[in-house]
């Protein structure tokens, strides 16, 4: 059996202190690597941990709920005059568009090219998208983006799109119109066997397109498929500091630790500049209210004030001469009230944090290096237009940078200063619940994870030593991880 390598916990305390970061478990890990080769010792994990991770991972705004409903529930602290927006909000994220004109005219301008006609399509209940099952079944919860090669003129764009379909793939059309392309998927599956002899099948989606409106997509253009990711504690997310995330980056790795997180740099609409991306699979968007109308205007083919041109490109003359929904067709009004609810979906209190099983997984994630990216505690400052957000010690488990996951997760496709291999470190609050919240759902950004234990055994760059450590860990090891991030 190869004998896991195991990282100094000085490494960990180093980046606590410095980031005001928590360290799990830290008092236990000198005592959990004085076991032989290197290799966790079982037996000293019985002890109680220095700093554990509380059951309200969302601070007071957690709740208390293992429901079906769980992700869509607003933030507990948030004051009873304020709900009334959050229910207005949730209308327009969760409820159709039309097609213009019509009488519902505050949400009619559909398309003509879209890939849904609400948000909640694609976020089923506020939580994870998937891949189509099967070529009869619809790619709702999911995109394609697109690009071709080069670098684009302006600093506000962050891939040169394609010359007919633009920067999105649309797979759906209004009547008189015809959808760009069907979208089909197959897969090349390999086996992985573990520590133990388990074997774990993993599949990696091969897009298949087909049926276009206008020329054939060649090998030429770059590709990259996205599931819809879970949309709960935004808000704390957005209201994280600058500062802050920038005291997390380390991208030529000075410290020496293997991590080389780097902030991503993406263009704000609002302020014209260069900014800190914080959303999207590569952190593209600067703020919640710009990656929402991004998705109104390449999701649905809505304008809004901050995205006032939807992917019609112009090669697609039928699809400019459509009918619109007004100039724009989402209100800044109403892109607030759907920034207010998707900044104030609760994060779900964790369940099972007595288990001696998840107290033990909870070391081991710090043991085996997760915590290196996946940051569990940050403290939020003063939020001035949604106080009940403010002053709360939250664990999203991010540290909400860009970090090369190597070449078997790269989709070759660069976005402003994203490289095809990096990616933003996903938050795993509410994660233990997706199979709750989700009849269908993928993990990592072309949902071709269907399990956890997949998609951490799909790491690899920067995460390559921990992925390789869990591979190492004993069945009964891997069981407990398990059953910790099944408690968040």
């Amino acid at each position: 059996m190869t004998t896991a390598k195991t990282h100094s916990p000085n490494r960990y305390l180093a980046k606590s202190l410095l980031h005001g970061t928590t360290v799990i478990g830290f008092t236990l890990l000198s005592a959990m690597i004085a076991g032989c080769g290197g290799k966790p010792n079982t037996a000293a994990k019985a002890a109680p941990l220095a700093i554990e991770i509380p059951a309200q991972l969302g601070g007071d705004n957690s709740v208390n709920v293992q429901s079906s409903n769980a992700f869509s529930l607003p933030s507990a602290a948030m004051p009873l005059t304020q709900k009334i927006n959050f229910s207005v909000g949730n209308s327009f994220f969760r409820n159709a568009w039309v097609i213009a004109p019509a009488s519902t005219a505050a949400r009619d301008g559909l398309g003509p090219l879209f890939n849904t006609n609400g948000c909640q399509n694609c976020h089923i209940k506020d939580g994870r998208g998937h891949l189509p099952q099967n070529d009869d079944d619809n790619a709702v919860s999911m995109l394609v983006r697109l690009s071709v090669a080069g670098e684009p003129e302006s600093a506000s764009d962050g891939a040169i799109g394609h010359p007919v379909y633009g920067g999105q793939l649309q797979d759906f059309a209004i009547p008189g119109h015809q959808p760009e392309a069907k979208i089909g998927f197959d897969y090349e599956f390999q086996t992985v066997t573990l520590t133990g002899g388990e074997q774990v099948e993993l599949r990696k989606p091969k897009l298949r397109l087909s049926d276009f409106s206008d020329e054939p997509i060649t090998d030429t253009t770059l590709t990259s498929v996205r599931i819809a990711p879970p949309v709960i504690g935004l808000g704390y997310l957005e209201a994280l500091s600058d500062s802050q995330i920038l005291a997390q980056a380390d991208p030529s790795d000075e410290n020496k630790d293997g991590i080389s997180g780097k902030a991503a740099q993406v263009w704000d609409v609002a302020q014209a500049t260069l900014t800190l991306g914080r959303f999207g699979w590569k952190a593209e968007q600067p703020s919640l209210k710009q990656q929402n109308a991004a998705a109104f205007a390449g999701d649905m083919g809505l304008t809004s004030p901050l995205s006032e041109i939807d992917d019609c490109t112009a090669a697609q003359a039928k699809c400019l001469e459509a009918a619109n929904g007004g100039s724009p067709e989402v209100s800044d009004k109403i892109l607030n009230l759907v920034t207010f609810y998707t900044s104030n979906l609760a994060v779900p209190a964790r369940r099972s944090i007595d288990d001696p099983a998840v107290q033990t997984g909870e070391v081991l994630f710090q043991t085996i290096g997760c915590a290196s990216c996946h940051t569990p505690k940050w403290q939020v400052g003063e939020v001035a237009d949604m106080p009940w957000l403010g002053n709360q010690t939250i664990y999203p488990f991010t540290d909400m940078l860009l970090h090369d996951m190597g070449e078997g997760l790269s989709d070759g496709r660069k976005v402003f200063n994203a490289e095809g291999q990096e990616w933003r470190t996903q938050p795993l609050w509410g994660i233990g619940l997706t199979a709750t919240i989700n009849n269908e759902f993928g993990y990592l950004h072309d949902g071709r994870a269907r399990t956890l234990q997949e998609a951490i055994i799909w790491h690899g760059g920067e995460a390559k030593a921990s992925r390789d450590e869990f591979k190492a860990l004993s069945a009964a090891e891997r069981a407990q991880l398990m059953a910790f991030l099944n408690s968040l």
